[in-house]
């Protein structure tokens, strides 16, 4: 198993430009300090900002990742962003497929996929695959053939090298920005799912070596603890805790 945490947050479009800025650099000044082996931490802004908010966080403990990708590296595809462009920019890693742009933008998993596979293609970016059910999923017992799905979908034919890394962050759709968390046992429950799924694919060897299973939805500085001390839950994806420095500094503290 991969041994240190991770924590990622995620700023959405929460935050314009100038915000933005203004945030990284109280991030950048809250976290100069904070050096910690066992804790990498992830700035996820919009891309208006990407480079900017890079600048900033460079001279931090502090990684820059990004909200999504598109799945070329160029081409005749307006207002899309390609792996190359965000590592030129400074990210290292990049959320794909979070629920929001599943509802609003109707991404589907094959989209998913492509772009999972065109990350990987590229040296210096990890993807951050999101997973999840949705409420009348886990009311009829859906939630297990769910995230199978979703994984199978998203992951399989996939070529991923031996030091290829893929994080994957369970987020239970009517979790995220409810202020309700899933019990503990529940979220250890699906995480012995997304393994066994990953290991179906790949073998048990890759999800020890090459992935991450995290936790997202309505995380904070309260419930971070007894999140983050489950058994093979290796980190956190974190949305409107992550956009205060101070809430998001203690979140760190103590997973």
């Amino acid at each position: 198993m991969l041994q240190n945490k991770i924590i990622i947050g995620n700023w959405k479009m929460k935050k314009d430009l100038n915000e933005s800025l203004v945030a990284a650099e109280k991030f950048a000044l809250k976290f100069q300090d904070f050096h910690d082996d066992d804790k990498e931490v992830v700035i996820c802004p919009n891309f208006v900002s990407l480079f900017e908010v890079g600048k900033i966080l460079k001279n931090s403990d502090l990684k820059l990742g990004a909200q999504d990708v598109f799945w070329e590296n160029s081409g005749s595809y307006t207002g899309e962003i390609s792996p190359t462009t965000l590592i030129q920019a400074g990210a290292s890693y990049v959320i794909i497929g979070h629920s929001e742009r599943r509802k609003h933008l109707l991404e589907d998993y094959n989209m998913i996929h492509q772009k999972v596979k065109a990350v990987l293609e590229v040296e210096g970016l990890i993807p951050i695959l999101c997973i999840g059910e949705e409420n009348e999923d886990r009311k009829s017992d859906r939630r297990d053939f769910i995230l199978l799905n979703q994984i199978q979908q998203a992951l399989n034919g996939l070529n991923i090298g031996e030091y290829k890394k893929i994080i994957i962050a369970y987020e239970p759709v009517w979790a995220i920005g409810s202020g309700t968390v899933l019990e503990a046992d529940e979220v250890l429950y699906a995480s012995k799912i997304i393994r066994k799924a990953i290991a179906d694919i790949f073998g048990q060897k890759m999800v020890e070596e090459n992935f991450r299973v995290i936790y997202g939805g309505s995380v904070n500085s309260q419930n971070v603890k007894e999140l983050s001390s489950l058994e093979n839950m290796e980190g956190l994806l974190v949305g409107g805790a992550s956009l205060d420095a101070e809430e998001f500094f203690k979140i760190c503290e103590r997973i």
